[in-house]
């Protein structure tokens, strides 16, 4: 994986999720001259870092953690209460993905402190914690007033089938069993980090 470093220009789509609007809304702003922005060739609109960052802080709006300034490192919050699996997993992250910085809960109510203290890129969840499970931290972290983008990822054991469709209705996309492999965790981690930038 190369370093992530900030993204120069950011699509309606992902600038709608940053400020909880549609795409048409942010597509119209743009087109009223209310948030700085240009066209490609191609008629999409495009707004540079630099103005998104001017209009979320005129408007009082956090930053998400790729308009922040320095940096240079993807930020990978894991929230595992297994610590056996949890120290082998950050080991198997720090050799396959150097260039990542990993945050390390082992509570959902930790999990959740970490994640608004990091506002990190990608958030890996073990579905059984000690105090919540991966369904009810991922509810907490649509609390539209913490505004995070980051995509959350599952990793367990086994889940019930409720708990799944759960966790897709709530927009996780990628759930990866144990039993599977830490090739197979790092590998699903590397898709939700290059998905983010390209979003």
């Amino acid at each position: 994986m190369s370093t992530v470093r900030t993204k120069r220009y950011w699509g309606t789509q992902r600038v709608a999720r940053v400020l909880q609007v549609t795409p048409a809304t942010v597509a119209s702003w743009i087109d009223q001259g209310h948030l700085k922005g240009h066209r490609t060739p191609t008629g999409r609109r495009r707004v540079a870092s630099a103005d998104l960052a001017e209009f979320l802080r005129a408007h009082g709006m956090a930053l998400p953690s790729e308009l922040l300034p320095g940096r240079e490192r993807p930020v990978v919050v894991v929230v595992e209460d297994d610590p056996g699996y949890l120290a082998a997993l950050v080991r198997t992250i720090e050799r396959e993905a150097p260039d990542v910085e990993v945050v390390e809960a082992t509570t959902g109510v930790d999990g959740l402190l970490e994640i608004g203290r990091m506002s990190p890129d990608l958030v890996v969840l073990d579905y059984a914690l000690p105090d919540l499970n991966a369904v009810q931290v991922v509810e907490r972290l649509q609390d539209t007033s913490k505004r995070l983008t980051a995509p959350v990822m599952i990793v367990t054991g086994g889940l019930p089938a409720s708990a799944e469709n759960e966790l897709r209705r709530l927009g996780v996309r990628s759930i990866v069993n144990k039993v599977d492999g830490m090739g197979v965790v790092i590998e699903a981690m590397r898709r939700a980090l290059q998905a983010r930038m390209v979003a």
